[in-house]
């Protein structure tokens, strides 16, 4: 199956009062190419990102945007840290006891220490905790983009059929008005040589059938039809090949395709042959403009 080279695949996470988002954006490349932007807590995992992307597409120009914030409109629940509370109570109690105090410890004091309250929040700087969920989220965002690329792979794929197949009808044309063309050449050649030496002819009737030997084989395009169908076929099971390098096995047979055109209207002295030839040329610009899409 074609997979197009433009495409766009996101995934986000909103919890614990933090903001995660993974997009990915994709356009077409000659190559592979990904760039990443990362937060500063994950910079250290820039090749991971990348090798990540790497191993699910072999061309394509792909950004990754990842981006992690707090969540302001989060409602976050705040718990006291008992655990704390006590060891500090425990500090001043130590304190006082040492500096021979007789003030009494107030809870005033023990709130001047912030972390005794646990709000939920998950630490912005704890790459332990932040980097498995971004890795779960880019692999969700890698598979909405393949998705993404692959459905619109799939609307060329129907274009590129449907172009194949109109062409195979006009070549189908194009053969039955070849069959004529000896046969019009002959006849132009009898009249040229009836011009110049009257109705006698039996003294030219070896150069004439000369002549008509050579015109066959300059007008003969039976091998190029036969050639331009065989690559026509091999366009349309490659459409639906899921092996890698689809796109640029279609761009090799549509050289072709493009060469063998060319040669039938080299050859032919037919003006309708001519009129289908260059129709045939925009269809095959057509796919030519929309493979530099496919991967």
């Amino acid at each position: 199956m074609l997979e197009s080279m433009t495409g766009y695949g996101s995934a986000e996470s909103v919890g614990s009062g933090v903001r995660t988002l993974v997009e990915l954006r994709s356009v077409n490349n000659r190559f592979a190419e990904i760039s990443v932007k990362l937060p500063r807590q994950l910079l250290s995992f820039e090749l991971e990102v990348r090798e990540l992307i790497r191993a699910h597409f072999q061309r394509g120009k792909i950004s990754a945007f990842i981006q992690i914030q707090s969540d302001e409109e989060q409602a976050v629940s705040v718990t006291v840290n008992a655990v704390k509370v006590k060891a500090y109570k425990e500090l001043l109690d130590t304190l006082k006891r040492e500096s021979s105090l007789d003030a009494p410890i107030l809870l005033e004091h023990i709130l001047r220490f912030p972390d005794i309250f646990d709000n939920g929040t998950a630490s912005l700087d704890n790459v332990d905790q932040l980097w498995p969920l971004v890795k779960t989220l880019l692999q969700e965002a890698i598979v909405r983009l393949k998705a993404m690329r692959r459905r619109e792979g799939e609307e060329l794929s129907v274009d590129f059929s449907k172009r194949v197949t109109e062409i195979e009808d006009t070549l189908a044309v194009i053969t039955i008005l070849a069959s004529d063309n000896l046969e019009t050449v002959r006849k132009r050649l009898a009249a040229k040589v009836e011009a110049i030496a009257g109705k006698d002819l039996s003294y030219s009737r070896d150069r004439l059938e000369m002549e008509l030997i050579l015109a066959a084989d300059k007008l003969d395009i039976t091998e190029e039809l036969t050639r331009f169908a065989s690559h026509n076929k091999f366009f349309l099971e490659e459409l639906s090949n899921d092996e890698s390098g689809t796109g640029r096995k279609l761009n090799f047979l549509l050289q072709e395709q493009l060469r063998e055109a060319n040669t039938i209207a080299s050859k032919s002295q037919n003006a309708e042959i001519s009129q289908k030839i260059v129709q045939i040329k925009e269809d095959l610009e057509k796919i030519r403009e929309q493979l530099q899409n496919i991967e």
